[in-house]
């Protein structure tokens, strides 16, 4: 079996919207400075700080931006829009430095997930399944940092791989739900107790990759109104990066639909590293 023509060319644009040079390397390119020199500006104990503000961050956004969309699969996505908001909150965020982050995180975050999400509606997801909430989230994960990931894996499936583990102790559970209430959309009912249970578990997994981009971040802009006109620029550049790997990611999803997931990573797989196959 292979794919048909139109969605191999949309594999093609999925693999180097996904395989693209990393958020890090972007900024690195914007800022002008190594990465690493502008950590050690940050205030002692910054990075912990940052970590639990990234993780309530999440789930506030989770909150705000997935369940606040119209449910409208195939609408055309407004990117153009959430990269002027996300401009306009971290030129305020950056304007005050360090000490406005847990200010402007939770709203530049909102504003990054709920432009995921419209993504994943544009390419024909239903908002309301929690196998979409679980995706859009998952796009976070993209693009950062893992000493875990695995050198045969592509950067895109071996996150995937990653974020995966937080699910398995819960794939039985919703198995068994959906099996009680025997409907194909039976997860989307999960109680308040069980969704609070997958959103924590995977805004964990989640949070360990997004929260070393989001420090890198704050070392860019940490410094007062030259900060302002940085934070707005790194905001529409990290808004524009995850609404590429939103969109990479849901053709993905949508190809596994339709294809299976094996056959669509084979041929991700060929795309991406020719010198593997």
């Amino acid at each position: 079996m292979s794919l048909e023509e139109r969605d191999q060319r949309d594999l093609e644009k999925a693999v180097n919207l996904l395989e693209q040079d990393t958020i890090t390397e972007k900024m690195t390119q914007v800022v002008g400075k190594p990465i690493d020199y502008l950590m050690g500006k940050l205030p002692k104990g910054a990075e912990k700080q940052i970590h639990n503000l990234v993780e309530k961050a999440l789930h506030k956004a989770a909150d705000a931006a997935l369940w606040s969309l119209d449910n409208e699969p195939n609408r055309e996505a407004s990117t153009k829009t959430n990269k002027l908001f996300a401009a306009i909150s971290g030129a305020v965020g950056g304007a005050f430095g360090f000490a406005a982050l847990a200010i402007e995180l939770p709203i530049s975050t909102t504003i990054m997930l709920r432009s995921v999400a419209d993504v994943a509606r544009s390419e024909g997801f239903d908002l309301d399944k929690v196998e979409t909430k679980q995706a859009c989230l998952e796009v976070f994960a993209l693009g950062g940092p893992s000493e875990e990931d695995d050198a045969v894996d592509t950067a895109y499936y071996a996150t995937r791989s990653f974020t995966a583990e937080a699910m398995q102790v819960l794939s039985k559970e919703l198995a068994e739900i959906a099996a009680k209430q025997a409907s194909a959309n039976a997860v989307r009912n999960l109680t308040p107790t069980q969704t609070g249970k997958w959103l924590a578990a995977l805004i964990e997994k989640i949070a360990a990759r997004f929260g070393v981009v989001i420090t890198e971040k704050a070392a860019a802009q940490a410094v007062p109104i030259i900060g302002a006109v940085a934070g707005a620029t790194l905001n529409t550049m990290f808004t524009d990066y995850y609404q590429d790997m939103a969109r990479g990611h849901f053709i993905i999803k949508r190809l596994e639909k339709k294809y299976g997931f094996e056959l669509v990573k084979a041929e991700y797989t060929k795309i991406s590293n020719p010198a593997m196959t």
